[in-house]
This record gives structure tokens, sequence and C-alpha cells, in this order.
């Protein structure tokens, strides 16, 4: 496998296993940090700590930092990405009894804690870690748009929050079980929490984003995959920028479009009607063929996780007949996933 391009903190591994902060969190879609890491890294996580205000769960034991702490915790990870990425005052006295506990503090927000002075104070009186995982890696470059070695598939969206990221692990996975040298390129900060390296896309300067991107995937063999974690959406009214950078920067050979399913509003920007699934794909292609003009759109990633399996099966199979191409939810897995990691790779079904 090619090497990840490392993080600030690659010079020591991060603090684990993790105890997993919710804050107030009332819409499950902005814990999705917690949910990454429950589902990908389950070993890793011991239990759930929140505000008495928050109404959503992991479904893991709360433990209080202290118990948490007793039981082998040695972080306590910020699970949430709410719009913005701020850190509440709420949240304040919660994150210092984190510390007291004796857990280091783990970051993806753009806020970060090392700039809160009372976290700040808090660590260095106890000898505890503040770590951001959201810091991009120094001095990359602008984009070149120069052509690459190596296959790219790269998950693009209708929308934030809807499954991107589970898909490229899943298709990573699944090309790896078939004996293909994959590589899954994190750009997010639970993506980074998961495979401990890879850029946070939404932290680098504008200029130099899609160079981020080019720098994530570089030069490789003619026969390795990178499968590219997406962010944002195209049609975003607030994130199309990281959305677009990251399509150009990566030059995909292949997009797997995700959506979920009974979607119909932006989410967190309810005055927007979500693009269709085929106005993602024909734009997602019109963009990507500026710096790759053989792109293609191997299928769709259905989220399907609010229906029954009948229900899910159904939507699944009038999706497929509609656009005439694969469709699969690749947490359900099965026969159409297979489907779909065929087409992904050139491969006819078999």
């Amino acid at each position: 496998m090619q090497t990840a391009i490392p993080m600030p903190h690659e010079t020591e591994a991060l603090p684990q296993p993790y105890l997993l902060f919710l804050g107030d969190t009332v819409e499950p879609s902005y814990a999705k940090t917690a949910f990454g890491l429950r589902d990908w890294a389950r070993d890793r996580c011991l239990g759930e700590f929140a505000c008495e205000t928050a109404r959503v769960s992991t479904g893991l034991p709360f433990l209080a930092p202290v118990q948490a702490r007793q039981a082998g915790a040695r972080a306590m990870v910020i699970g949430v990405a709410n719009p913005g990425g701020h850190i509440p005052a709420a949240w304040i006295p919660l994150l210092v009894q984190a510390l007291e506990a004796g857990l280091d503090l783990i970051g993806g927000m753009h806020m970060r804690l090392s700039d809160i002075e009372l976290l700040r104070n808090a660590a260095r009186a106890l000898g505890r870690r503040l770590i951001d995982v959201r810091e991009p890696p120094l001095n990359i470059p602008v984009a070149s748009g120069a052509k690459r070695t190596g296959k790219r598939l790269l998950t693009v969206g209708t929308d934030c929050a809807l499954g991107k990221k589970y898909a490229a692990l899943a298709l990573a996975h699944a090309f790896q079980q078939r004996g293909v040298d994959v590589d899954f390129r994190a750009t997010g900060q639970t993506g980074i929490l998961i495979a401990g390296a890879g850029v946070p896309m939404d932290a680098v300067v504008a200029d130099f984003a899609a160079g981020a991107a080019e720098t994530l995937s570089p030069d490789a063999d003619p026969s390795h995959w990178d499968v590219i974690e997406g962010q944002g959406s195209l049609s975003h009214p607030a994130y199309a920028g990281v959305s677009l950078a990251l399509l150009h920067g990566s030059q995909p050979d292949v997009i797997v479009v995700c959506h979920e399913q009974g979607r119909e509003r932006v989410l967190g920007y309810e005055h927007y009607a979500l693009p269709s699934i085929e106005e993602t794909i024909g734009l997602a292609l019109t963009l990507g063929a500026r710096t790759n003009p053989a792109i293609r759109c191997a299928g769709i990633s259905l989220n399907t996780g609010a229906l029954d399996p009948e229900a899910a099966r159904a939507a699944i199979d009038g999706l497929a007949d509609r656009l005439g191409m694969p469709v699969a939810d690749p947490v359900r897995g099965g026969d159409a996933f297979k489907t779909l990691v065929n087409a992904c790779l050139g491969e006819q079904a078999g």
C-alpha cells in the first residue's frame, strides 16, 4: 500500500481507547463523528458521555469521565460535527471534568481545543494533552492539475452527512477482500480518527485545497486504488467549495454518488431542496472531467438506514431500474453491493 500523508501528531499515536463526547446534540446527523467511530473503530470506544440536554446516543454505555478512566479510557473524543464547528460554553465544564479525570481531549472541530483558555490552563495544570486533528499539513502546494498514476475512486453526495465516509470505507474494505492494492484516504476528522492519517479538507485555505487533494493521493502503481472520502456536496449552498476542490484535486477515475433515501431538503438549510441524483451525477461528471476526462459514475450508494429490510430492498431495486446502474446500501451489503463493487473495478457481474 502507499504511504498516507502524515498528520501533525504522527510522531505519537492518538491515546486510546476513547470515551465519546456527544455534547448537547439533538440532531443525530451532527453526531456523525461519534457514530463513525462506533461503527468503524468499535474496539477503541468504551462508552459515551454527554450534557443532560443531549438527545442523541450511540448506544454505548454512558460513563462519567472518571468511570471511563477506571475502565481504561485514555482520551475523550468530541464526537460532534455541528454547523460551524464551534464548542459551546456549556460543554467546557464537562471537558474540564474529563481532563480532571485523567483523560486527554481529542477534537476535530473548527474551533480548536488549544485556543480555549480554560481548557489550555486546565490541561497544563493537570499534565494532559489537547489534540486537534483538524490541523492540515504544512506547506501544501497549489494544485498542478498534472495527471497522476494509479486509480482513484471518490464518493460524492447529494448532501452532507448521508454516508460518503461509510461508502468509501466499505468499498475500500471490499476491494481489499478481493486482493486489490487499496488505501482509504480520509478527508475529514472522523475518517482521520479511524484511519490515523489524512487531510482535513475543510480546514485547508481555499487556494490550496485542490493541491491538498493531489497530495493526499500521490502517484501510485497503475494497479493501485485510492478510495477517497468525499466531503460536502457540489450543490450545497455553503460547502460546495470544498467538494469542488476535492473533485478537481482527486482526479477520480470513478465516482460513487451517495444519497439518503427519503431526504428531500438540505440538512440545516431546509429552504433548499436537495438536487436529484441525476443532477448530481451530471454535475460531478461535468466538473470532474476538467482534470480527468475519463471520469465515470459506477453507481449509487443509497443510505436506507431508516427503512426496514423489505422497504430498503424495494428502494434499492427501484432506483437501480430508474437509473440503469448499480445501486446498493454498503452497510446492508449483499449481492447489490457486490454488483456495485464490480462496477467500480470495471468488472462484469459474476
